[in-house]
């Protein structure tokens, strides 16, 4: 079996890389602290065209596979990890449930604006009660003449203090049945975005308000119903973090290799010791590991489908641990340097850590493996107590 990329994808990446180091390698360290998200950078990237990578030509997109994609991310991130995350932002996570669902009016509406990077789509999933057990959501929507009324509340949701367009997960009715989806436009009235709070990683994001707010029919996404189309999009999503967090890792191992090379102590250079050797060993072991996941999964998206579950699943877990591990044992081998912010690694571990959680916790992960494995399911509920007579 050929392991390496055929030579469409080589030579995709091999431009992406040399557009990344021509464009975006000075300032690399200047946007991972900024707490601004750099329009200027999503302007390049769109004219690259390395923003709607898989999204057909018909809906403003580039025609590619899911490889290319995750490509992208990649060699963005070794040149500069945060603008990784605005290609992530253009192919996967809200912006690609959005394609996959939106009517083609819908679309005329809000694609142009987000595929030239001049706009941003946030992700309104998680509720203060609403976590990993995503279907306990509350935020609901009742019918109100030709529209709806929407109350409740999301937190956590990436970019949410910057985005003008949100898709919002809420109840139309009671169980798995009646849960879907709605477009909230930023300024609709009877819709709030909070005061922006930051997590460890520096990234910002604002807990979202809904009062009976109005959408009309034209802005629902998905009706009742639509549940199981949203996570079977939201297993996409997966590769984007994947994508991310095993491009981190590998940023951080170059950092650190370059360093060992060159960094002595005792008289000689860092590489000459064998306590250090051995990280470098497991470190390349762990990525190149969680690398071949992650292709394994995007190549099930060949031919306009979707990889399965277990594969994104399985690629995210390895690529959490994997960045995380490299991102971790780099900072620790650069020393004082590694932990400073005037170098890049402790960025890494940083994002790679929050990944971990996003998009579908480690647990959760290795719940969802391990029903695949066994072919089962293991609902996590608590069983309901039996009625008494």
């Amino acid at each position: 079996m050929d392991f390496t990329l055929n030579e469409d994808d080589r030579t995709f990446a091999d431009a992406v890389g040399r557009f990344a180091r021509a464009k975006l390698a000075d300032g690399a360290l200047a946007r991972a602290h900024s707490s601004e998200f750099s329009w200027e950078t999503a302007k390049l990237l769109s004219d690259q065209g390395l923003l709607g990578i898989t999204f057909s030509e018909e809906d403003g997109g580039q025609g590619g596979t899911l490889m290319q994609a995750v490509l992208a991310i990649q060699e963005v991130a070794l040149v500069c990890p945060r603008s990784a995350d605005i290609v992530q932002a253009g192919n996967f996570g809200p912006i690609r449930t959005f394609v996959e669902y939106a009517t083609p009016e819908q679309k005329a509406r809000f694609l142009p604006d987000l595929l030239a990077g001049r706009k941003l789509i946030s992700l309104g999933m998680t509720e203060p009660d609403a976590g990993s057990a995503v279907t306990e959501l509350t935020t609901n929507a009742r019918r109100d003449g030709e529209g709806w009324r929407i109350n409740g509340s999301k937190i956590f949701s990436t970019h949410s203090s910057e985005a003008e367009l949100f898709l919002i997960y809420l109840r139309y009715g009671p169980g798995l049945d009646g849960i879907g989806s709605v477009l909230v436009e930023k300024g609709t009235p009877g819709f709030t975005v909070g005061k922006p709070a930051e997590f460890m990683n520096g990234e910002h994001w604002s807990q979202l308000y809904f009062e009976d707010c109005y959408i009309p029919d034209a802005n629902v996404l998905l009706g009742e119903g639509g549940f199981r189309k949203q996570i079977a999009g939201f297993n996409v999503e997966r590769l984007g973090n994947s994508s991310r967090s095993l491009a981190l890792g590998r940023h951080a191992f170059n950092t650190a290799r370059e360093h060992a090379l060159v960094r002595k102590q005792f008289g000689r250079h860092l590489c000459e010791f064998q306590g250090l050797q051995w990280k470098f060993a497991d470190m390349w072991m762990k990525l190149e590991q969680a690398q071949l996941l992650l292709y394994k999964a995007a190549m099930e998206g060949e031919g306009g489908g979707l990889p399965s579950a277990q594969s994104t699943a399985m690629a995210k877990l390895a690529c959490n641990e994997a960045g995380w591990f490299a991102a971790n044992e780099a900072l620790q081998i650069m020393g004082g340097m590694g932990f400073s912010q005037e170098a890049l690694v402790e960025y890494c571990v940083r994002r790679i850590r929050g990944w971990m959680i996003a998009g579908g916790s480690l647990e959760m992960l290795r719940n969802r493996i391990a029903e695949g494995v066994l072919g089962r399911t293991f609902p996590q509920r608590a069983p309901r107590p039996e009625k008494t007579v």
